[in-house]
Order: C-alpha cells, then sequence, then structure tokens
C-alpha cells in the first residue's frame, strides 16, 4: 500500500524557519519525482518546490524561490522542505507528492499524495 506520510508543520512566528518531512512506502522512490504543493483557503493549489529522482534537480515557486530548498535521502524514502524566512503569505496546508517518472510542476501529475500538514505563520 502507497503511503506518503508528512511530518514536521507547526505554528511559527514570521522570521522563523521550518524543516517539513515526508516518508514514502510502498513504491519505488528513487524513481520517484517527488514534489511539495501548498493551498491556502481560497486559492487553487501551487507549486512549492519539487526534485529529480537524485534530487539534482529542482524546481521552485516563484514565490518561495531563494527561502526554501527541497531535497530527499532515497535510503531513508524521505523528503524534506527547509523553509527559511518564513512569511504570514506561507500560510497553508503542505502536501507531499511523488509521481512515478520525472519532475514536473503541475499538480495533475502527481499520482501518490499524502494527507497534508498545516503550517501557520503568525503575523
Amino acid at each position: 500500500q502507497v503511503q506518503l506520510a508528512e511530518s514536521g508543520g507547526g505554528l511559527v512566528q514570521a522570521g522563523a524557519s521550518l524543516r517539513l518531512s515526508c516518508t514514502a512506502s510502498g513504491l519505488a522512490f528513487s524513481r520517484y519525482a517527488m514534489a511539495w504543493f501548498r493551498q491556502a483557503p481560497g486559492k487553487e493549489r501551487e507549486l512549492v518546490a519539487a526534485c529529480s529522482w537524485s534530487g539534482g534537480f529542482t524546481e521552485y515557486g516563484d514565490s518561495v524561490a531563494g527561502r526554501f530548498t527541497i531535497s530527499r535521502d532515497n535510503a531513508k524514502n524521505t523528503v524534506f522542505l527547509q523553509m527559511n524566512s518564513l512569511k504570514h503569505e506561507d500560510t497553508a496546508v503542505y502536501y507531499c507528492a511523488g509521481r512515478g517518472g520525472g519532475l514536473e510542476i503541475a499538480p495533475g501529475t502527481y499520482e501518490y499524495w499524502g494527507q497534508g500538514t498545516q503550517v501557520t505563520v503568525s503575523s
């Protein structure tokens, strides 16, 4: 059974950092591109970051580029999202996603999704 489990969300002050983790089971993790998407109330789901099989190629949403970093540890079937200099506008539910192929930035191309973890940045 494929499972993606996120952790690390929470309530922080503006300017703080958080590190999200997503651990996968039931899939060939090293041959799956992984990504983080987020969705705020009243907003469409948007790309946060995505990475290739080995993590050597990455893409970032415009609003987080330079502040967030995606990485992965294939030996642990885990993908991370390091979030620095958090802003109130980053408040959203963050979802981990995977696809059995190369890096893509459209959420509809990802077939496996976690349940999401809430990130709230106080203003």
